[in-house]
């Protein structure tokens, strides 16, 4: 097992959004190998060594390539940032969207038929539903189990939905990784 220097830059709203996003990246660009793509996705987690880098009082190329000559596969990446996030700061942050349907809701009470995979069906009495899941289970060989569930008879159970008020200025980070990673 050898290993390889990387460096690649990621945004996100905090430094460790911005590495599982470069993981990520990795992933989709390089697989993971079994832990040995010689990407960040091979690396083992993340230091941010911002306030250290911006205390050298050198140049980030040099200070990176400083690091480089010292650091291990087995330290992990680095991260400084390189443009600050720019969070909300808006007193409210989402905004709600009601959703009104005309007319009288009306619950009912449902025997549902639930399998290994998922819903099978709904039925009106438990007799129906013990006979489906019967039938069921018999023909697949696992175990099936009935609820009684209160469903609307008809419309929509949605009501409200809430969205995230981006702000005007609102922006992610930028970080750049480096270090050493298996290969």
């Amino acid at each position: 097992m050898g290993s390889q220097q990387f460096k690649t830059y990621s945004r996100g709203k905090s430094v460790k959004e911005a590495y599982l996003s470069a993981v990520d990246d990795a992933n989709d660009e390089y697989g993971h190998q079994q832990g040995y793509s010689g990407e960040i996705n091979s690396s083992a987690g993340y230091r941010d060594v911002t306030n250290k880098f911006k205390a050298s009082g050198k140049d980030l190329n040099k200070y990176i390539n400083e690091r480089l000559d010292v650091l291990t596969k087995f330290e992990g990446a680095e991260a400084i940032c390189i443009e600050e996030p720019v969070t909300n700061k808006n007193k409210i942050k989402t905004q709600v969207e009601h959703i009104v349907e005309k007319g009288t809701k009306k619950w009912v009470l449902k025997y549902v038929v639930h399998g290994s995979n998922g819903r099978i069906g709904s039925y009106n009495t438990k007799g129906d539903a013990v006979k489906a899941a019967r039938a069921h289970t018999e023909k697949n060989f696992g175990t099936t189990v009935v609820h009684m569930e209160k469903v609307l008879e008809k419309g929509k159970t949605e009501v409200a939905r809430i969205n995230y008020k981006k702000a005007t200025n609102e922006k992610d980070g930028k970080w750049i990784f480096y270090g050493w990673a298996s290969c």
